[in-house]
């Protein structure tokens, strides 16, 4: 029997460490390990690798953060949910946390979203409620948010194919910036999303209707650097912690600096810290300010680019950032020091409070 017959579905406890059982080092069996439980839920992946799950958030890797967890915690459980039943199965088994990545299940044609139902259930969790996350998830609404608080966020407006009959039908002048008004790893955005004048305005709208099934977030186009700030809320005291980084992409063919999908899926783009002091401080104070205006909780990524004077505008927000070793991890290490098991562990603790 392999690792993971042996620890789904089941309550992982010090005998079994005692057992040599689990995979993790011998060093760590006479650990005092903190009496809680944590599930970590996840959802059936799809057979198709490529497709994006819209009801998960983020994609962890389970059995990465179960050994990580069972060097510091009692009792670890990962659970597969696949009916309502497995899920009022966990809420009576009440752990101290949940895990996961999950947005929401559908069960009867009805909706349920995780974080509501825990809450319902007084199980803390990390990550955002439901509605922060759909605060966050269309990209015009948090960006109307921005505005009435007087965060500078590049001049918008929403679209759809036929919508915006001519030129001088368009409320910004061009260059504009197109993309889906909803999805997240820059999907649907291209060395086309940059566009000059009206014909390619219109193709590159059609374009994600028919790709992407979205309608349109239309942005004044900002020329200026790029970067991303990873946020740690204290759920004790409320203080929050920014992390800023910049991402640097090289030209593409049209001789634009564009994070695009295929830049992102391939990871070709370079990280690096923001030594710039005046520029830090200017990232973190966006960064906390829309953190805080979307109701953020525990964790999550603001986008920030700069316009062609350096000056700063949020783009768009990440209440559940990959954990991975995406933009959030590469946030911590590079501002904290901190290592991938390092950042779990805080993420966890976190959500304990």
């Amino acid at each position: 029997m392999n690792n993971k017959n042996l620890i789904e579905n089941k309550i992982v406890d010090i005998e079994l460490v005692a057992q040599n059982i689990l995979p993790f080092p011998k060093k760590h069996l006479f650990l005092n390990l903190i009496n809680k439980s944590i599930e970590i839920i996840i959802v059936p992946k799809s057979n198709d690798l490529t497709v994006n799950q819209k009801n998960v958030g983020i994609l962890i890797d389970e059995y990465i953060i179960f050994n990580i967890l069972s060097k510091r915690y009692k009792k670890v459980l990962i659970t597969e949910i696949k009916t309502k039943k497995d899920l009022t199965k966990m809420a009576l088994r009440k752990p101290d946390l949940v895990f996961s990545g999950v947005k929401f299940f559908y069960f009867n044609k009805k909706k349920i979203w995780l974080n509501d139902y825990l809450e319902l259930n007084d199980i803390l969790y990390v990550a955002s409620s439901k509605s922060a996350l759909l605060k966050e998830s269309n990209k015009s609404r948090a960006k109307k948010i921005m505005q009435k608080l007087n965060i500078p966020t590049a001049d918008f407006f929403t679209t759809g194919p036929n919508e915006h009959k001519n030129e001088n039908s368009i409320p910004i002048a061009f260059p504009l910036f197109v993309k889906p008004i909803t999805g997240g790893d820059s999907r649907g955005i291209d060395a086309n999303s940059i566009v000059y004048n009206y014909e390619e305005f219109t193709k590159k709208v059609l374009n994600i209707k028919l790709n992407q099934h979205s309608r349109c977030l239309v942005e004044k186009y900002l020329s200026g650097k790029e970067y991303s700030v990873g946020i740690f809320k204290d759920n004790i005291d409320s203080t929050i912690e920014a992390m800023p980084i910049e991402i640097i992409v090289e030209k593409n063919v049209n001789g634009h600096h564009i994070l695009d999908f295929d830049t992102k899926k391939n990871d070709e783009e370079k990280v690096v810290a923001v030594l710039n002091k005046k520029i830090f401080n200017q990232l973190c104070n966006i960064a906390k300010k829309s953190f805080l205006a979307l109701d953020g909780k525990s964790f999550g990524r603001i986008d920030i680019k700069m316009d062609c004077l350096g000056n700063p505008h949020f783009i768009e927000a990440n209440l559940m950032p990959g954990i991975r070793k995406g933009y959030f991890f590469r946030s911590c290490l590079l501002n904290l020091g901190i290592n991938y098991e390092q950042m779990i562990l805080k993420i966890v603790a976190n959500g304990l409070h």
